[in-house]
């Protein structure tokens, strides 16, 4: 029956970008699960620091629905590193503080991340690198900047045989 399979003319983008993108996610969870972080509460946090924010706006930053940010925001004022707060600008409003050890956490967990994608980053040949950001960044500017709606979500790729 393969030999029925359409042949492939040219690499399988899908497949690479997924997977690899899948694989950065498990080492960034990883690497942030040693002092106790999530991927989720790391964003959170950097964003919240960036200015007063509620958790409607930190959660479309995050590309987070509304239970999971909760659940996320939960687990930051359990750790001391956020709260929530009225907004200063609209009463109705509640934002997402960074406590003081929350600011230095996200310090700390931003260097993690840094780290991440330079080993990521570091594993290409130098002379690939910039353009494989360059490449990277026109894709997520251009084409492919904006999903298309479909009737049935899209689901994570499928895994190439071992």
């Amino acid at each position: 029956m393969t030999a029925m399979a359409p042949a492939r003319r040219e690499p399988d983008l899908s497949y690479l970008l997924d997977h690899t993108s899948h694989v950065l996610r498990t080492k960034m969870a990883a690497a942030l699960g040693e002092i106790g972080l999530t991927p989720r509460m790391h964003c959170v946090l950097v964003h919240a620091l960036e200015g007063e924010r509620t958790q409607a706006q930190l959660a479309e930053l995050g590309d987070m629905d509304k239970t999971t940010m909760v659940v996320t925001v939960d687990a930051l004022e359990a750790a001391g590193l956020a709260e929530r707060r009225p907004s200063s600008t609209d009463r109705r409003a509640r934002i997402i503080a960074v406590t003081e050890e929350g600011a230095r956490t996200a310090e700390k967990s931003q260097r993690i991340v840094d780290g991440v994608h330079e080993a990521a980053l570091g594993s290409l040949p130098a002379t690939v690198r910039d353009a494989f950001l360059r490449a990277l960044d026109e894709l997520t500017t251009g084409h492919l900047s904006e999903p298309v709606e479909t009737p049935q979500p899209a689901r994570r790729a499928r895994q190439r045989a071992r």
